[in-house]
């Protein structure tokens, strides 16, 4: 029986998608901002984009490849109906329509000539604020809150950084004094050891000394005994 790819790869393509998503709002917010088309997070953002999408159809040739696959074979080698593979069919025409989507309002994006008329008092125009200085203001401050969100992460992984390495340092020290134990147990036990040893040697002494006094007071007495006999012979 054949296997199916469809659900794996269904699965990165929808993360995909996503994510691709993602970087298409913050691309347009970014755009919308921009005063010149070459502003350095405008041109990040867009080649972010694109190389989203470009993976993205990557993945998609697959799917649709599996689909083909399906739509020219019996579909009910793979477990599936005609609506199922209906299905797929349209998940990738629409997934396709996505991208092109996506595509075409990066290549349509292009620097937005200034519809403001000219005035006759240039400096007062200047001193007055214009909506994309309230937009760059925005969007400055809102960086500055994003740095210090981050500052404040930083901060929350340096004390935990910190708090860890306070434990690991207790948690050494706690290691040496139980090696210092048992350092200390391995010479009482050597110790120990050797005077069990010791003792043992001189137990064995006592008993060699002891078996050749005994073995020595039988031989007397067996003389002591043999002689007596042969005089009560001889008197006899």
């Amino acid at each position: 029986m054949s296997i199916d790819p469809y659900h794996a790869v269904q699965r990165e393509i929808s993360s995909s998608l996503q994510a691709a998503a993602q970087l298409r709002a913050s691309y347009v917010r970014i755009r919308n901002m921009a005063v010149r088309e070459d502003n350095e997070e405008l041109v990040w953002a867009r080649n972010e984009l694109k190389a989203t999408l470009a993976a993205l159809e990557a993945d998609l040739e697959d799917l649709d490849e599996s689909v083909k696959i399906v739509e020219s074979t019996d579909a009910r080698m793979f477990g599936l109906d005609d609506m199922e593979v209906q299905e797929r069919r349209r998940y990738v025409v629409h997934v396709r329509k996505e991208i092109d989507n996506m595509r075409a309002e990066i290549t349509s994006s292009a620097p937005r000539p200034s519809s403001r008329p000219h005035s006759p008092y240039p400096e007062r125009e200047r001193a007055q604020p214009t909506e994309e200085d309230h937009q760059g203001a925005w969007a400055r401050e809102e960086q500055q809150l994003m740095i210090r969100e981050q500052d404040r992460t930083i901060d929350s992984i340096a004390g935990t950084l910190s708090t860890l390495a306070q434990q690991a340092g207790l948690m050494g020290q706690e290691i040496g004094e139980h090696n210092e134990m048992l350092d200390d147990l391995e010479r009482g036990v050597d110790q120990t050891d050797s005077k069990l040893n010791g003792a043992m040697r001189r137990m064995r002494k006592f008993l060699r000394q002891s078996e050749e006094k005994g073995s020595g007071w039988c031989i007397i007495i067996l003389i002591i005994v043999l002689t007596i006999l042969l005089l009560l012979i001889i008197i006899l």
